[in-house]
């Protein structure tokens, strides 16, 4: 069986050293190239002949180096979070020019895809639903694009989440934190957290609570492996981890 070629952008990071570290011990890839800021992403995947690009960067450059990986015509796996909607959007007319296949996944832990689908079920049943994400304090974007994904699949199966109709009065501003459709998403940076996530649901007399912790980025690895390995029979774009479960 011919090794898949995968190239690892943003090795220097605490995410991508962990990629490459996993993509070495597996005995159907192999690691043709490592990149980091300042290193020429088309080049590198020109000169290795990768077959498939991870990338776990920075929010600020994650929709330039998918144009980058997409338009060099390699399939793409994207940890980095950050991405908008529209960015997906362009992502994914990007796949369809260069015929090649991109999975963007909020969350590569298998834990917290299967939390996120509890979260979606439980839903059904106790409504008023938060979400508290609480990571390490050198993640720059929040919400966590995990927590976001919780949402969008909570309110999937409808357009918002009704709340009691009470006036807040916030001493602080965002004391109540974000909001998407109804549903309060808070945010916790600080020193001593890998990546962890509480949903929180509210009913008459009783609460429940679904988390997810990563107390290592080891537990990331079974799902990137998982997603260089399918990515290739994917088709276009694929948003989240739980579609190849």
């Amino acid at each position: 069986m011919t090794k898949i070629k995968v190239l690892v952008n943003g090795a220097k990071g605490k995410m991508g050293a962990e990629t490459v570290k996993a993509v070495k011990k597996d005995n159907d890839l192999i690691l043709v190239g490592q990149t980091d800021m300042g290193d020429d992403l088309a080049k590198a995947i020109k000169q290795t002949k990768a077959e498939v690009v991870v990338d776990f960067t920075h929010p600020s450059v994650a929709l330039k180096n998918a144009r980058t990986i997409l338009e060099s015509k390699v399939h793409a796996v994207v940890g980095t979070t950050g991405l908008t909607p529209k960015d997906l959007e362009e992502i994914k007319k990007l796949c369809i020019k260069n015929k090649v296949n991109c999975l963007v996944a909020p969350n590569f832990a298998i834990g917290a895809v299967l939390m996120m689908k509890f979260a979606r079920e439980a839903s059904h049943y106790m409504p008023e639903v938060e979400i508290i994400e609480l990571h390490h304090d050198q993640k720059a974007d929040s919400p966590s694009g995990t927590a976001i994904k919780t949402a969008e699949m909570i309110l999937a199966d409808r357009k918002n989440i009704k709340r009691a109709q009470i006036k807040p009065v916030e001493k602080l501003k965002n004391a109540r934190g974000a909001e998407l459709g109804g549903i309060n998403i808070h945010s916790v940076r600080l020193q001593g957290f890998i990546a962890h996530q509480e949903v929180i649901f509210g009913g008459l007399g009783q609460t429940l609570k679904i988390r997810h912790d990563s107390i290592s980025r080891e537990s990331f690895m079974p799902g990137v492996i998982l997603a260089i390995k399918r990515i290739k029979s994917l088709k276009g774009l694929v948003y989240g981890l739980d579609n190849l479960l």
